[in-house]
Formats: C-alpha cells, structure tokens, sequence
C-alpha cells in the first residue's frame, strides 16, 4: 500500500508540472533551428554593441569589411564593344572642380578625354588664327586652295566627331549623384546652352563657296566654340604639377594674338588707302605678314619710331592702335605679374620669414652660431619638403582627405615598428592624424636624460644617436628611419619617476622626425583599452632590455678604458 500511495504522489507530482509548463515546440529542422538562432544571437550582440556606441560616439565598429577573394569572383562576360564605350566615356563637364574619374573612383581627370580636348583645342586654335589671315593677306589661291580645303575638313571634323560622339558620353552629376547612363547624358547635353553653341559652329557654311567664291569668312562661326578651348585649359592646369607654366604659355599667346590680329588690320588698311601710296602703310615689298607684324609689334607696345600718318583715316588707325595697345598690353602684364606671382608666392613667404626672424635675431644681437644654425634650419627645411608647416596645408583639406594622405604616405611606416604591431588599424590612422614633423639640424639634442616625457617620436628620415658617459662621447645604438624611441618615458606613468628620459638622443645629421605628444596619445588610447594594454607591455619590456643593454655598454666601454690605461 506504502508503494502505490508513493506511486500516487509521483504521478500526481507529473501532471502539475506538465500542466504548469508550456509544451516544447517541435523542430521540423535541427539545421534551420540553429541558424536562427545564430542569427538572433548576432542580432542581439550588434544590438548591444551600438548601444554602446551610441553612448560613447567615439567606439569604433567592430563591423570588417571582408576581403574579396580571387576564387570567389565570378567574371562577367564583356560584350565586345566595351573597350570603345569605356575609352568613349570620360570626365563629366559638369563636375565644379574637373570632375571624377567614375570607373577609378579616385577623383583623377581622365586624362584621355584631355587628350581629346587637346586636339579640339588644336583644331580651333587653326580656325581663329588662319581666318583672318586668309581674310586679310592674298593667301587663296589655285594651288593653295586644295591644302586649305583639306585642312577645314580635318577641323570640322574634329567638331563633329566632339559633338555627336564625345560630349553626349560626358558624366554629370544631379543633387549629388554621378550619372553615367548613356540615355540620361545624351539627354542632359541636349538640354545644355552648350548644345547649342556647338551646332551653330559645325554649321556647313562653306558650302555657300559654291555660288559666291572660295573665302575663310563662311568660317567665322567656328569661333563660337571657344567654351572647348577654356574647358582644355582648366582641365590641363588640373594635372600639370607645375600649372604656372602653362598658364604663361597661355598669356603669352594671348598676346601673339593680338599682334595678329592687329597685323591683319594694318593690311586691310594699307590695301584700303592703296599699297605704298603713303609712306605710312605697308608699301607692298618682303613678306607682307612679317612686315605688317613688325608694325602691329611696334604699333601696339608703343615703341616708337614709326613713320607719321598722313591721311584722316591713317591718323583714326594710329590712334585707336595706341589706345588699344595701351589697354590690352596692360591687362596681359597685369595677368602675367599675377601667374608668376601666385608661381613665386611659396618662395616668398619663406623668404619673408627667414628675413623677418634675421631682423629679429639681429635686433636682440643673438649670436652669430645660433644665427647660422636657424638660417641653416631654414634652408634644409624649405629644401627638403618645399614649405616650412606641412600642417598649413592639411588645414585647409576635409577629414577625409588628411586620411587619405596620411595613410598613403606614413601607414606601412608604422606598420613595420614593432611597438605598434598588434595594435587597433584604426589607433594607428588616429594617431596618424596627430603626427607633427619637425627637422633637427646635426649635432642637435632631441631629448636629454631626466627629463620629463612629454613626446614619442618617430624616424622619417636621417639618423639619431643614443649617446651617453661623461660627456657623451658613447654611442650605444644608431637608430634610422622606422624606429621609435621616447616611448617609455611616454607610456609609463609619473609615479616614482617613470614619466623621465631614460637616455640621451642626438641627431646625426639631419633628421626628420615625427612627434606625438603624450595628450594626443592618451585621448587616442581611452578609446582603445587592448590596444593600451599591449602598448604599456611593450613599452615595461622596452625599458627593462634597454636599462639592461646600457649598463653593458657602460660596462665595456669602461673595461675597454681600464685596458687602454694598463697598456
């Protein structure tokens, strides 16, 4: 009885519990059970992790981009035609700055549809310098007429070929997005003032030669398109490394032009008065356009000696010319002064300062040592980086690009130091970005022992040496370009002085270094606690085998002394 009245309880027991819990779902698939769960645990730890970062902003993602790998890319088949389609998209018109290169999304110009508007450069420069001399100056003829005719239609075609293959192909961007598609940009260039101009100039008005006889000025309205001409320029100055050179080229040419243009007129005149009728005009011998340059040349810089006009007209001529001259010519050296000066304006503002800190030192009679040790400064450093403040010039660029720059030119430096292997890659572009470099002439102490640690630095270029002894003369180790030093008196707190200089540093040579101060280091590392801990190992290891390696070197060094002195 005992037995089944326990029995009792115990049945009685299991059907309490299996009415108070809920049944067990079933699982149809143990393998999809567990990728949902997955999920959701992903799910919930991101969840978290942007809770975080929303209470601290400064968190990094912990989101890695994977890498793409070369097996798992699968190769689009290209249709036979895309090598042409990719040549015949270039640079949009339509970009503020010269626009970005869509298929390298680098932001370079293309410097293939540079090429182009080079050569429809070319073909507009011969319109508007030939039409009017073969207006003004006996240049049709039965022979030349032929080489003439072949000439126009190499031109015009150059502008047909611009306007229905290559602009209608130009990238233009609409509220922020670059639009590369072929119907959109036909149509956007369709719409545009520049359509326009570009169809009145490849108008065939040559063609009224038939009925009223061969002449250039059914040419004029080629000079319509000098929209082309500006584009090339700008975007030609967007890649040259030195701009100034063409934009004196092109100043220059302005001027040449206006000779030109001047020295055609001066022939219609002389052919209106009637050659050689006055001693003014030109009298018809030599080479009628070198005689008539030389005049325009003369006529329009105000040189003088030029032979006095005679007639109502001649006196109008002459004056206008000297009007003309001295407006025009005034405008081109006005615009010439201004390309050398933005050219030279580098160099000038490093030659005002070194004047104004000569001025400086020679007011206060500071002595002639330390006044060629700073002029030596100067020098090297306006030679070797071109500016004395690199920061300057990083200012003035958007967070993005001092990254981009920064990383181009300083990231696989720190990556090969050790001290820094094993860090956050993000740490390092933060501190990338707190770097500043200064120049240290030879002979120069970057630090001294024993004091305060407020700086690491980092070889760019040069050598230092670890020195010491009484008057140190010992060389303990030479570091080069890559290594680190300063770093221990940085990472290790102030208490029982460990915030000291633990060596003396000397620059043998000139030495280019880059300095990150212990603020900057300590506001990067709150955000990056791993990264701190592996810092502060590293940096307590560091210091015990270089407090080592000193005491042997002083060891032997002074053995070496004892022995020198037994001998």
């Amino acid at each position: 009885r005992s037995e089944v009245n326990q029995l009792q309880v115990v049945c009685l027991n299991t059907s309490v519990f299996s009415a108070d819990a809920a049944p067990a779902p079933p699982v149809y698939s143990h393998y999809a059970d567990d990728v949902l769960r997955s999920v959701i645990r992903r799910l919930r730890e991101r969840n978290a992790s942007l809770r975080e970062k929303v209470v601290d902003p400064y968190a990094t993602s912990p989101e890695v981009t994977p890498p793409v790998s070369k097996c798992g890319r699968k190769r689009r088949r290209r249709p036979l035609g895309w090598k042409l389609r990719k040549c015949l998209c270039p640079v949009s018109s339509g970009f503020p700055e010269g626009g970005l290169r869509q298929d390298e999304g680098g932001g370079a110009p293309d410097r293939r549809y540079i090429a182009w508007l080079a050569v429809v450069a070319a073909a507009y420069n011969y319109n508007v310098w030939f039409c009017p001399a073969r207006l003004a100056f006996p240049y049709h003829g039965r022979t030349a007429n032929k080489f003439w005719v072949v000439f126009d239609v190499l031109s015009d075609l150059v502008n047909v070929v611009d306007v229905v293959v290559w602009q209608p192909r130009l990238q233009f961007v609409r509220g922020g997005d670059i639009i590369v598609n072929r119907t959109q940009t036909k149509a956007h260039y369709r719409k545009s003032f520049r359509f326009k101009t570009d169809l009145v100039s490849v108008v065939p008005f040559d063609l009224l030669s038939l009925q009223f006889g061969f002449s250039s000025g059914f040419r004029l309205n080629r000079f319509i398109r000098i929209e082309s001409f500006f584009e090339f320029s700008d975007r030609l100055e967007s890649v040259m490394d030195k701009a100034y050179i063409w934009r004196v080229a092109r100043t220059t040419g302005y001027l040449l032009y206006m000779l030109h243009l001047n020295a055609c007129a001066f022939y219609v005149a002389s052919v209106f008065q009637g050659l050689a009728s006055t001693t003014w005009v030109y009298d018809g011998k030599g080479t009628a356009y070198l005689r008539c340059y030389y005049f325009a040349v003369r006529s329009l810089i105000n040189i003088g000696g030029l032979p006095e006009p005679v007639t109502l007209f001649e006196i109008t001529f002459q004056m206008t010319n000297f009007f003309v001259g001295v407006f025009v010519f005034s405008s081109l050296i006005g615009q010439m002064r201004d390309v050398i000066g933005a050219a030279t304006a580098a160099q000038s503002y490093f030659r005002a300062s070194m004047d104004g800190c000569v001025a400086y030192m020679n007011t206060y009679t500071i002595p002639k040592l330390v006044q060629n040790r700073v002029r030596t400064w100067y020098n090297y450093t306006w030679a070797s980086q071109g500016m004395l403040d690199e920061s300057e010039l990083l200012d003035k660029m958007p967070l993005v690009m001092k990254i981009a720059i920064a990383v181009d030119i300083n990231l696989s430096t720190f990556q090969k130091i050790a001290l820094f292997q094993g860090c956050d890659q993000q740490m390092l572009v933060d501190m990338l970005l707190r770097l500043k470099s200064i120049i240290f002439l030879p002979g120069d102490f970057v630090v001294k022992k024993g004091d305060i640690g407020k700086e690491m630095y980092i070889i760019k270029s040069g050598a230092v040496q670890v020195v010491g002894g009484p008057d140190n003369s010992m060389v303990f180790v030479t570091l080069k370009a890559g290594c680190v030093f300063g770093e221990i008196s940085l990472l290790q707190s102030a208490k029982d002085g460990g915030n000291r200089r633990t060596a003396n540093v000397r620059a043998y040579g000139f030495a280019n270094l880059f300095v990150l101060e212990k603020k900057d280091l300590f506001d990067i590392l709150v955000h990056y606690p791993e990264s701190q801990k592996v810092l502060a190992k590293k940096g307590r290891n560091v210091k015990n085998h270089l407090e080592k390696t000193f005491a042997l070197c002083y060891q032997s060094t002074t053995l070496r002394k004892l022995l020198i002195l037994l001998k």
